[in-house]
């Protein structure tokens, strides 16, 4: 397919509605194209009437519950913000209603509001939304959102997230790149100095829970937080617990380079070495254990029981963020600029999309993180990359006049689980994109970087009047294209580029006019990595079973594995401890040796699905815990049962809270080995989806710290559904050994109030 080739003839009335509708073709997909003023999608077309007006003809699917904006005019006085002069009245348009809606966004408490129909303050969503632009356009609010999503321990907030929040979703550290981002525009002190013991209690607690074997932060991916949207059915979400996401640890990796920052500012020299050290760490366990060579960029998460495998999906936010944030060698830049995924509408959340899933986080594009994917196809001097960026946020804008939180991308439209007019973080990489791309406006700690990216197709003249800088306010020109400064002019004095390209901050005390002139050389020329909007098969569902034909001495029981048959398979791939040990077009496999087993199935077009759940055919041991229980007797629950408590193993189950005394258990080992000790528990304090009441404990070998074990909650006052929590390696030795639970202070979650489940027995698995 020509991704290319219009699918339309321009309606006649273009012409009529705006002086640049035949002007030349800036973007162009098999899905829209941007000429001129207009923005052209099948028989919709937006436009600009003047810097201050858009209008669409665009009209919803049928039966779509909310109301479809065609027109947007003005509504708030913006002459305190820049003003945009552009030679493209669209760029101007879709500037201007994001300064218009930004405005509205700004509650009457001087909090940023999330979206129009999502009211408060979120850590990630203010946070992203921050060091996009909220920064320089609203200080003052950013500065006091930030200071809401902090909790009274001191700490950044976890306030969303699947299975209870943190520690199974993970990236409230994002606060930390958006606080940093704050000082490097304002440059005051007090901030950091406000700031950076929150970061260092954060980081610190984060230290003793979230961090796995290799030296990488534990749980859920950057932003997409409801659990069917982006893993398997069959995982739990104590499973994404102990996943290792990349996007999570890209921006984590940041996090811990701000805090070094932080640290220098204060002088705190040996803290600021640390924190560098362990980011460089960080980026290269990222490196190691995320990139893959066949596809050019990094995969989204790894994901499993006993054993994880690497999930191959391309994953946005996260690539976009290696980039920005120098956490991805710059060698890998340019390959991970042509080699991730773009779809005719524009970057996909993730890719391939899950097909049996809702529209949301899969099969979507948000535009904030579109946003920072142009920024990041920028740094990494990519020119069609850049302007296809800038279309995938420019189409929706116009054509829905708002900044909608996110589009279905099978057909662009809104149609989608959840969405949002005026969204924050969308009308932020709005911003962003003239700000930060076309401008090239980019904040150190002692000054000003002016770098744009201007593509040819955009050449010319454009000039933010009136930008804030540590209370100034400076007028920038920026002449001509291309991606190399020829000259930067400031108030009369020529910079000596061949020294340096940091425009100082002492030089800048005073406001007055930039003037920037581009070299007018070429973009060397990069590819974009277009392809259609591919969804992966079904996951298989696999059972073990006794074959009576594959027994012999010393075989498990259960020495079959099989696995439902799916249409459009080409071949299955089984594995055994998360490592390939053949490929079949058969739908099942003599599994004769203990271990955990998985299949994955693979198309004719060779899109892999998801792994199957593992199931384990090892020995195991269970061990029922003294003084059980069948009553809840602890002020903590939130949610009480629904129906009389079951489903218990043994006499009964234990009652944890935050004051209930450590509870420990003696196991015999039948021989030594490395074993996969776990819990089965139950916690109905909250929803699958919400709340933030994750059970939090600290496991015991002996008298001695072994490691962390997390309890989410399973839904809403039911208490009968039980399940595993994360399982923890131990070595342990033949004979006679004591496990114990117990609630430590880093153990305290997100609630604080409610830290409370039920443990049914402890479960035990030899699986070395």
């Amino acid at each position: 397919m020509n991704r290319y080739k219009l699918l339309m003839a321009l309606p006649a009335v273009a012409l009529a509605t705006s002086a640049f509708a035949t002007d030349q073709v800036i973007v162009e997909t098999s899905a829209y194209k941007w000429a001129g003023d207009t923005i052209f999608q099948n028989e919709f077309k937006a436009w600009a009437v003047n810097p201050y007006e858009l209008r669409s003809t665009y009209k919803a699917r049928p039966g779509y519950y909310m109301p479809i904006d065609q027109v947007w005019k003005r509504k708030n006085d913006l002459s305190s913000y820049p003003k945009l002069s552009s030679n493209n009245l669209l760029h101007e348009a879709v500037f201007n209603m994001a300064l218009d809606e930004m405005v509205n966004a700004v509650e009457p408490d001087t909090t940023l509001r999330t979206g129009k129909e999502w009211s408060g303050v979120w850590t990630r969503d203010v946070s992203y939304s921050i060091i996009l632009s909220m920064t320089y356009m609203q200080p003052e609010a950013s500065m006091i959102s930030l200071m809401k999503k902090v909790n009274p321990s001191g700490q950044i907030i976890q306030d969303t997230g699947s299975g209870g929040a943190w520690p199974i979703s993970t990236d409230r550290m994002v606060w930390t790149l958006a606080a940093w981002e704050i000082y490097k525009v304002t440059g005051d002190r007090k901030w950091i100095e406000k700031v950076y013991p929150i970061v260092e209690r954060s980081l610190a607690k984060d230290e003793k829970t979230v961090m796995s074997e290799r030296g990488l932060v534990k749980g859920e991916t950057s932003f997409i937080d409801w659990r069917e949207q982006s893993y398997p059915r069959w995982m739990q979400t104590v499973d994404i617990s102990q996943s290792e996401a990349m996007g999570t640890n890209v921006m984590y990796a940041a996090a811990l380079k701000a805090a070094g920052n932080m640290a220098e500012v204060l002088g705190k020299k040996k803290e600021a070495a640390q924190y560098f050290a362990k980011s460089r760490e960080l980026a290269a366990n990222i490196d190691k254990t995320f990139w893959m060579p066949d596809k050019g960029y990094y995969g989204m998460y790894t994901y499993g029981r006993d054993n994880s495998i690497l999930n191959p999906r391309a994953e946005t936010l996260g690539e976009a963020l290696a980039i920005l944030y120098d956490i991805a060698p710059a060698e890998r830049h340019k390959s991970i600029s042509e080699n991730n995924p773009h779809t005719p509408y524009g970057p996909a959340i993730f890719y391939p999309q899950i097909v049996d899933i809702p529209n949301y986080h899969n099969n979507a594009l948000w535009p904030w993180v579109a946003s920072y994917w142009t920024l990041a196809q920028a740094k990494a001097g990519n020119e069609k990359g850049v302007l296809e960026g800038i279309g995938s946020v420019y189409r929706p804008a116009a054509l829905f006049c708002t900044n909608k939180e996110n589009f279905n991308l099978d057909n662009g439209d809104i149609y989608t689980e959840l969405n949002s007019s005026n969204m924050l973080w969308c009308l932020a990489g709005n911003i962003a994109l003239t700000t930060r791309v076309l401008f090239g406006i980019h904040f150190e700690k002692d000054g000003l970087v002016i770098a744009p990216f201007v593509p040819e197709v955009l050449a010319g003249k454009r000039t933010l009047e009136g930008f804030p800088y540590r209370g100034a306010k400076w007028n920038i020109m920026v002449e001509g294209f291309g991606n190399h400064i020829r000259e930067i002019i400031v108030n009369g004095k020529t910079l000596n580029l061949a020294k340096t390209k940091l425009i100082p901050a002492k030089m800048l005390k005073t406001g007055g006019d930039i003037l920037v002139k581009m070299d007018n050389k070429p973009i060397p020329a990069m590819k974009v990595n277009n392809v259609d909007n591919v969804k992966a098969p079904l996951t298989p569902v696999a059972w073990l079973v006794n074959n009576p034909a594959l027994n012999g001495a010393g075989v498990p029981v259960d020495n079959q594995l099989e696995w439902n048959p799916i249409e459009y398979i080409g071949k299955y791939i089984v594995l055994k401890d998360g490592k390939p040990v053949a490929e079949t077009r058969q739908t099942s496999y003599a599994a004769v040796t203990p271990g955990e087993w998985q299949v994955i199935g693979v198309s004719d077009g060779g899109v892999q699905s998801f792994a199957s759940e593992p199931r384990s055919n090892r020995e195991r041991i269970i061990v029922e815990f003294p003084q059980e229980a069948t009553v809840m007797k602890s002020a903590e629950v939130s949610y009480q049962p629904t129906e009389k408590l079951d489903g218990y193993t043994g006499a009964g189950f234990v009652e944890l809270d935050r004051n209930a005394a450590p509870v420990e258990v003696s196991v015999n080992v039948p021989e030594d080995g490395v074993y996969s000790v776990r819990l089965r528990y139950a916690n109905g304090n909250g929803p699958v989806n919400t709340e933030n009441k994750a059970g939090v404990r600290t496991l015991t070998l002996d008298g001695a710290k072994v490691g962390t074990v997390v309890l989410p909650h399973r839904g809403r006052g039911n208490w009968n559904d039980w399940g595993m929590t994360n399982g923890i390696r131990l070595n342990l030795s033949k004979g006679q050994h004591t496990l114990g639970i117990q609630y430590l202070p880093e153990n305290e979650n997100m609630n604080i109030d409610t830290n409370h489940a039920l443990v049914d027995h402890l479960h035990i698995e030899r699986v070395r």
